[in-house]
């Protein structure tokens, strides 16, 4: 459930319990007087989608779905839940945070915000060649963890040959082929 949907069950439950009480069989409504106080209790509710969440919840929640399918088969075209290509994979698990990042790694890449190598952060995208893109965007993760001394990372993404697993950039393939970072919010 997105965050909205979170939002509206909360509102409704709160809707539910200030506007009705049960006593046995008999259901009245409730005429309530508010102060201040108790209605700044419930300004979460009308607060603004942006400022639900910070960016380190949103990447946490984002991080906790990806590593939920380690170990899923790599597919070609695999879009989820049980089988992935790199982009299926990384656009799925955005998506499950209600953010739409693109289809393929291509798209990922033009369409999402760059970012230096040395301001790279947990949750970012990671590009790389792949050996039939030539120079061009071919391979996406998601950054797990940086060193922000040596600009070295681990991602997670989907492997042709061993499905989701985590990489480390300083691997011979990874750091040969890396193009770049981008950030989605």
């Amino acid at each position: 459930m997105g965050r909205k949907g979170i939002g509206l069950v909360l509102f409704f439950l709160t809707y539910v319990a200030l506007t009705t009480q049960v006593q046995g069989q008999n259901t009245r409504r409730v005429t309530a007087s508010y102060s201040n106080n108790e209605i700044d209790n419930y300004d979460f509710l009308y607060a603004d989608d942006e400022h639900d969440f910070t960016d380190e919840d949103l990447i946490d929640l984002i991080m906790e779905e990806a590593f939920t399918h380690i170990g899923a088969r790599y597919r070609s075209g695999g879009k989820g839940p049980n089988a992935f290509d790199c982009s299926g994979f990384t656009s799925y698990v955005f998506n499950q945070s209600d953010y739409s990042i693109g289809a393929s790694s291509r798209d990922q890449y033009a369409k999402n915000i760059p970012v230096k190598r040395s301001d790279m952060r947990r949750g970012d995208l990671v590009f790389f060649t792949s050996p039939r893109s030539g120079s061009n965007v071919g391979h996406v993760g998601i950054v797990v963890d940086v060193n922000p001394q040596t600009q070295t990372f681990t991602f997670i993404h989907a492997s042709t040959n061993h499905g989701v697993i985590v990489s480390n950039s300083t691997d011979g393939f990874y750091s040969r082929r890396f193009v770049g970072v981008r950030r989605v919010f």
